[in-house]
């Protein structure tokens, strides 16, 4: 696994996951609708902490900058 997420990437990607959870927490969504939002803060935070998404992949976005060789 190749990382394909930027660090402007994972800090979006968690202050989403803690406003979903929020969200969720304090019953200002609910249902099924808040159940979906959870679990997508979950993957945000999940591919946050392994710097991967695999769905980038398929749409041929790569959001981490490229190295240079020194």
């Amino acid at each position: 696994m190749k990382a394909n997420v930027g660090n402007t990437d994972k800090l979006i990607r968690i202050v989403l996951a803690i406003v979903f959870g929020t969200l969720f927490f304090t019953n200002t969504v609910t249902g099924i609708f808040g159940m979906a939002l959870l679990i997508f803060g979950i993957i945000f935070i999940a591919t946050s902490l392994i710097s991967f998404c695999p769905i980038y992949p398929l749409l041929g976005i790569n959001t981490c900058p490229k190295k240079t060789k020194s």
